[in-house]
């Protein structure tokens, strides 16, 4: 892909980077387990004995290079993204085909990338106005070598149109095709903010679990997101919620 060799690339270390999901995926034991991850495929055959739908609850561990690996207290938030994939759930950086984890710089960025996603999903539904899905909070660290669509020298443009995934994702494809770890680029959401799309679950580490949250859907948008442990209700505005 021309181009592509002019992105500059850039080393990222955030700590308390945020990825918001829904709260129905459970945590996977297999990837909880203190075992080796190199060891998974002897339990996997084990467990299988026994359970048969272990697949199902795993994804395609194959999708992940084996030395990429991880495991231990909430590695079921690095590995899930990426051996649970589909090409009926594409996203910016991937058609599906492989895993991405998406991770903002901060809390308002996250939400505001999640808010907008669920939105156009409500409005798919039809469903009618109310409190609808619970989402969990996850904080982690990212220390990685990422390639950089924060500048112009990124050629960013394209890979970024805010309604068309066509040239990111094949941007995303190639790189990862050469041994790029990831992307870093402005937030298409939440202005002012950073996001990155990591192409393996090892380039973040330490997810740990936040808050709870539930978005209200007011027939055409998200408008309001709650804490759930707190209480409190905050209002979806063009900058970051405010406390109604």
């Amino acid at each position: 892909m021309s181009g592509t060799a002019d992105i500059p690339v850039s080393r990222i270390e955030w700590k308390g980077a945020v990825r918001i999901i829904r709260s129905a995926f459970p945590p996977i034991d297999l990837f909880e387990d203190i075992a080796d991850p190199a060891d998974w495929p002897l339990l996997i055959s084990a467990e299988q004995k026994t359970n048969p739908r272990i697949m199902t609850t795993i994804g395609n561990l194959d999708l992940v290079p084996s030395g990429r690996r991880v495991g231990g207290n909430g590695a079921s938030y690095l590995m899930a993204p990426f051996t649970h994939v589909s090409t009926d759930r594409p996203s910016r950086f991937t058609d599906g085909s492989f895993g991405v984890l998406y991770v903002g710089d901060r809390f308002e960025s996250a939400l505001f990338e999640t808010i907008h996603h669920h939105a156009r999903f409500m409005a798919r539904t039809k469903e009618a106005p109310g409190w609808t899905s619970q989402f969990r909070e996850i904080v982690m660290s990212v220390d990685a070598d990422l390639h950089d669509l924060r500048t112009p020298a990124g050629n960013s443009d394209q890979a970024l149109d805010p309604d068309s995934y066509t040239a990111s994702q094949a941007l995303a494809r190639h790189l990862r095709s050469t041994g790029s770890d990831g992307i870093v680029y402005p937030s298409i959401r939440h202005p002012g903010g950073e996001c990155i799309a990591l192409f393996y679950p090892d380039c973040a580490s330490n997810p740990l679990q936040g808050r709870h949250l539930d978005y209200h859907w007011d027939g055409a948008r998200v408008d309001l997101v709650r804490d759930v442990g707190s209480g409190a209700v905050f209002r979806i505005v063009d900058v970051p919620p405010d406390l109604v």
